[in-house]
């Protein structure tokens, strides 16, 4: 198959704004002691029929070496999940399988740890991207929340891609992409990430 044939049948056509239907399986609680599965040298927080699973561009060297996610001080991802409402309480990274107990998930478009995103090229996200197809349809979330653009951009060859919700489903979920939570991203400030995050909450009506 031809890399834009893959491309298309990764995301599918455009489907009706997700709505929880009365025979859908609700969002399961998982025991935070749950096993996750490993990429990378770093665990990625996982489990069946989850209602989000937000997907980072890829690990950082700091996370690789302390073996957490977002682990470093000015990652702003623990803060913004709470102050959205996704979590009761502000979480400390060596906690993150404590998500999986509200129905979240943590996983990243390419397993490789860069000092920085900008080390990956585009080519990196699509030879990443039958790998991430795969995990997604086989853990089968409600949505898929990218944080930052490139990775979408680059498995979905769309030149412009909006904040919010996307119009097409990748492996069956829903598809949200969100500002990367990184302290370098300074077009974002707390208020504004906080935000974006919110309506997502609100969109896949978590309690």
């Amino acid at each position: 198959m031809r890399a834009s044939a893959r491309h298309a049948a990764l995301i599918s056509k455009p489907a009706e704004r997700f709505k929880m239907q009365d025979d859908a399986p609700a969002p399961a609680v998982y025991d935070p002691t749950d096993k996750a599965t490993q990429s990378g040298g770093l665990s990625e927080i996982l489990a069946p029929h989850l209602s989000v699973v937000f997907c980072g561009l890829n690990p950082a060297l700091s996370a690789a070496r302390d073996g957490h996610n977002f682990s470093n001080r000015s990652n702003r991802f623990w803060r913004v999940l709470h102050l959205a409402g996704f979590t009761p309480h502000l979480l400390r990274a060596e906690e993150e399988r404590e998500i999986l107990t509200y129905g979240l998930g943590l996983t990243a478009a390419v397993a490789r740890a860069t000092k920085g995103a900008n080390e990956l090229t585009k080519q990196d996200y699509v030879n990443a991207a039958p790998a991430l197809e795969n995990k997604i349809r086989r853990f089968a979330p409600a949505h898929l929340a990218f944080l930052g653009k490139a990775a979408y951009a680059a498995i979905s060859l769309q030149a412009h891609i909006d904040w919010g919700r996307q119009p097409h489903r990748f492996a069956g979920a829903s598809v949200w992409v969100l500002p990367n939570p990184s302290g370098l991203n300074r077009a974002f400030d707390l208020a504004r990430l906080t935000k974006h995050y919110h309506e997502l909450k609100l969109a896949a009506q978590m309690p």
